[in-house]
């Protein structure tokens, strides 16, 4: 947020960046009581719900507690104050299944109990009061440092020599760099409120990134060779390995026939509603791609240093 602009976060687990601990509570979204409590007396006049689980491990809806009771509590927590907060909700493009372009912002088709669940959360969201101000951001990819699976995977496949393209492919997503999503919600939060009420947004960088392309940056930034390819049909083989693997307990198989179908689908989204609220990014994802690469050096040399 702008300097010197006061600041509160709510979250079950200490904030990551030793810094920010400072304006850290502890808590979970889904203890009304205890949310409640914590902006009764923060008063926001801004609030970004980022709170999830984000697997796609859950059998059902009800695994996923904390997007659907979580959506719902800061719903009523921000709805009793007097002058309730612009609050930007993050939901997901998982609300529709891969490949499926959505008709308009409630043609909703999830495939997963998590994107069904992230649907339920945007239409907590759409039932409040019309008097509340609200925007829901629909996270793409979202790439870069302190991430986690399976964008880190990826890198680290990539970085090991791992990762194999398929031949012959060039395959466009929507991914968005991390600083580019932060940079874009500090600009939602500071956003005329009828700029942004009631809208939906999808959150990634504006222009595609081309799969191949980017596993040879990484590449080339490590001082490596190109990336390898491989005919489809061995990739296929392979996910179907990882499908009996998963079945058999392996939880993050290294590839599985749902994450190639996801790698091979395009997904591009039309970011020109988010562009002309927030205005241009402040890193190309070549840039990204170096910030990325000395994160990760940085935080294995921490590791091998603290072991």
């Amino acid at each position: 947020m702008a300097e010197g602009t006061p600041v509160a976060s709510f979250d079950q687990r200490p904030p990551r960046i030793a810094s920010h601990r400072s304006i850290w509570k502890q808590g979970d979204v889904r203890d009304e009581e205890r949310l409640s409590a914590e902006i009764a007396a923060f008063v926001p006049t801004v609030a970004i719900n980022l709170a999830a689980r984000t697997d796609l491990q859950g059998q059902s809806v009800a695994d996923y507690s904390s997007n659907v009771l979580g959506v719902q509590n800061l719903v009523h927590a921000t709805g009793r104050l007097a002058a309730p907060p612009t609050t930007i909700f993050a939901s997901s493009r998982l609300v529709c299944e891969i490949g499926y372009v959505p008709r308009s912002d409630t043609d909703w088709r999830p495939s997963t109990p998590y994107g069904s669940s992230k649907v339920r959360g945007e239409q907590i969201v759409r039932e409040q009061s019309p008097d509340v101000p609200w925007v829901i951001t629909r996270p793409t990819s979202i790439w870069g440092p302190w991430f986690g699976v399976p964008y880190r995977n990826f890198f680290e496949a990539v970085r090991a020599g791992r990762y194999v393209h398929p031949r012959g492919r060039q395959i466009r997503k929507s991914f968005g760099y991390v600083e580019n999503t932060v940079f874009q919600l500090q600009r939602l939060a500071r956003a005329p409120t009828d700029a942004i009420a009631g809208r939906v947004l999808y959150l990634a960088d504006y222009e595609p990134l081309e799969v191949g392309e980017l596993a040879s940056a990484i590449t080339r930034t490590e001082g490596n060779t190109g990336v390898r390819s491989v005919p489809l049909s061995l990739l296929r083989l392979m996910g179907w390995a990882g499908d009996a693997a998963q079945r058999a307990g392996w939880k993050e198989p290294p590839l599985t026939s749902f994450r190639l179908n996801n790698l091979l689908t395009e997904m591009i989204f039309d970011l020109e509603p988010m562009r002309a609220v927030v205005g241009e990014l402040p890193f190309d994802w070549s840039e990204g791609v170096r910030r990325t690469l000395r994160w990760l050096e940085t935080e294995q040399l921490d590791a091998r240093l603290s072991a």
